[in-house]
């Protein structure tokens, strides 16, 4: 079991997200210099240099010229000069003999943190903090967008269990409880498009349009939502949905563990409540 104490907690690891009211932009990268530019132009297209860009993920952001060449689908001289010219523009670091993504990323992806996500965040850190503290298992907090669940935060302590999820990802809603949690007060529109998209992660995904509209159906009923292994096998979850003015759904609050030990009815009610407190708390609401 792990330590009681709020400090085991573990915020999901990022960039830290602008304080409010800082001014957004590039404050340290300059712009590409003309010389870059052109050894991108030389090197075919700026499409090559988005498929070296796109050859680094999170679990593997760290990587040689061979790797890079292997992903990007290309020669390893071509994307030796490509590095280079992203090097000097500040998209890509180099140590050694590995590149990453460079600073200017960075900076740029400061710039998808919206104002309206930060103050949600804010708002509703000290109740998932309350919340992990009552249940020991990973938290999480996420927005809609489109027919995708977006995750904005992230708790965990010492002794997670694997979970895909990670701050800024994307899922399909109608496969997760933080989805159908939000689905069962969206519009018309935005559940018939979900319904449209149905697919098997596991044996128990929902998969066929009338199954959904009875799940968020019982949704609206408790104000509450399961994921029952819908989305990966040996996790199990109970999520809020977060309500605005005159009912809008704004956001929705989790908490996820292993079959094994967690049970989620035990954590309903306090993630109801979590629920309950962001809504007041976020005064942009």
């Amino acid at each position: 079991m792990p330590s009681s104490t709020t400090d085991t907690a573990t915020l999901s690891e990022r960039p830290p997200l602008p304080l409010a009211g800082a001014t957004r932009g590039l404050t340290h990268a300059a712009p590409l210099a003309e010389g870059v530019a052109a050894d991108l132009r030389a090197s075919g297209s700026v499409g090559k240099a988005l498929a070296v860009l796109g050859a680094f993920t999170p679990e593997r952001p760290s990587l040689g010229v061979s790797e890079v060449a292997r992903r990007a689908h290309m020669p390893k001289s071509t994307v030796h000069r490509l590095l280079t010219a992203l090097v000097d523009g500040g998209l890509i670091a180099k140590s050694g003999t590995q590149y990453s993504p460079g600073p200017l990323l960075t900076e740029l992806a400061a710039l998808t943190n919206r104002p309206d996500l930060q103050r949600l965040r804010e708002a509703a850190l000290p109740y998932l903090l309350d919340l992990y503290e009552h249940a020991h298992e990973t938290v999480h907090l996420a927005v809609l967008e489109g027919i995708d669940v977006r995750y904005v935060e992230k708790i965990y302590g010492h002794e997670q269990v694997r979970c895909p999820s990670r701050v800024g990802g994307h899922v399909p809603a109608a496969a997760s409880a933080l989805g159908k949690a939000m689905l069962a007060f969206s519009d018309t529109e935005t559940v018939v498009r979900a319904s449209r998209r149905l697919r098997p992660f596991t044996p128990y995904s929902i998969v066929t349009p009338r199954a959904l509209a009875v799940e968020l159906q019982a949704v609206r009923d408790r104000h509450l939502s399961y994921d029952r292994q819908e989305n990966t096998l040996g996790l199990t979850c109970v999520a809020a949905p977060i309500l605005g003015w005159r009912g809008r759904v704004v956001a929705a609050v989790s908490v996820t563990g292993p079959v094994h030990r967690f049970r989620p009815a035990s954590c309903a009610t306090a993630v109801r409540n979590a629920a309950a407190g962001i809504a007041r708390q976020a005064q942009f609401i």
